[in-house]
């Protein structure tokens, strides 16, 4: 997959198109229906797909107290795009300056002039352009002038509720990997890189790495079965994470993000790592002793090993309560 960064001013568009439009924060399952429409859409007419996004989010830079945590960095979500079998990530620079561009004109100047579309698809309340006058119905009403087609994906439920990055942010927050999961179709995860810590947990006899965030949204505080993944070592593993302040060993104000890696003993740090929440085992607590912490961790690396070399599927079960 090609990225096109400042796609507004590059000269390297592809020219005859099947493109995508929004900010696509999580790549989500209601996501996903657009992205596979572009690129089946894509392959039947010989012509490139295209996804278009605003980077960064454009409530970053409009009301930036009002910015939402992203559930996905650009790093992730070009992965992500990628795996889906996407051909090109046209990244648009959200400015307060580009936030003047008339939805009429982004149609016709870029989607239009530069991309060549001849389809375009969109979510059915998908809306963009100076005030948000640009929707469905203007890009409808253009596409007879300007010679392409429009197509509205109708949102997917969850539960019985449209699925949302709203609605995913509230769940990772609250802990509840089980509905972010099914709703991402994915287990969600967040990037850093490794860094060195106080050696608490290996004092305990369950070392552990800590990570400095790349990523904004952190899951509730607490423990879980997880998977880290090291790209550049092209390996999983599973784990456990606590996500807190160790309340046992007071460390301040200052949440903690630290894994012990599942029958691992090699040398990480400064490595970008990507760490996968699947499933939460408990919430994080004070201990009366350092002894009486390890032993929970025991437990703790006791289930998380069941998780992982079990039958249990996460994604399967919260599909399950739909």
């Amino acid at each position: 997959m090609r990225i096109i960064v400042d796609s507004w001013h590059s000269r390297q568009l592809p020219h005859g198109t099947v493109a995508a439009i929004g900010n696509f924060d999580g790549i989500h399952r209601g996501q996903r229906a657009i992205f596979n429409r572009i690129t089946e859409r894509a392959a039947e007419m010989d012509l490139q797909s295209v996804v278009v996004t605003f980077e960064p989010h454009p409530v970053s830079v409009l009301r930036p107290d009002e910015a939402p945590a992203r559930l996905t960095t650009l790093e992730q979500k070009s992965k992500l795009l990628e795996e889906i079998g996407v051909d090109v990530l046209a990244v648009v620079s959200f400015t307060k300056e580009f936030s003047q561009t008339s939805a009429e004109v982004f149609v016709d100047e870029f989607l239009h002039r530069k991309l060549g579309v001849d389809e375009i698809v969109v979510g059915s309340r998908f809306a963009f352009g100076r005030q948000r006058s640009g929707d469905l119905e203007l890009l409808e009403s253009m596409a007879t002038r300007l010679g392409f087609e429009v197509f509205g994906i109708d949102e997917v439920e969850f539960r019985g509720e449209p699925i949302s990055s709203t609605r995913i942010r509230r769940a990772v927050r609250d802990g509840d990997l089980g509905a972010a999961n099914a709703m991402l179709d994915r287990a969600y995860s967040i990037r850093g890189l490794v860094s060195r810590g106080k050696g608490r947990g290996k004092s305990l006899g369950w070392p552990t790495i800590n990570i400095e965030l790349e990523s904004d949204l952190l899951p509730a505080d607490g423990v879980y079965v997880s998977e880290v993944e090291f790209p550049q070592l092209a390996s999983t593993h599973g784990c456990v994470t606590n996500i807190g302040c160790r309340p046992t060993f007071p460390n301040g104000p200052r949440r903690v993000v630290e894994s012990h890696i599942l029958d691992f003993d090699q040398e990480v740090y400064g490595a970008e790592v990507e760490l996968h929440f699947l499933e939460r085992l408990r919430d994080e607590r004070a201990f009366p002793s350092g002894e009486a912490l390890a032993e929970q961790i025991a437990q703790d690396v006791a289930e998380a090993r069941e998780y992982l070399v079990g039958d249990r599927c996460l994604l399967e079960r919260a599909a399950a309560d739909e």
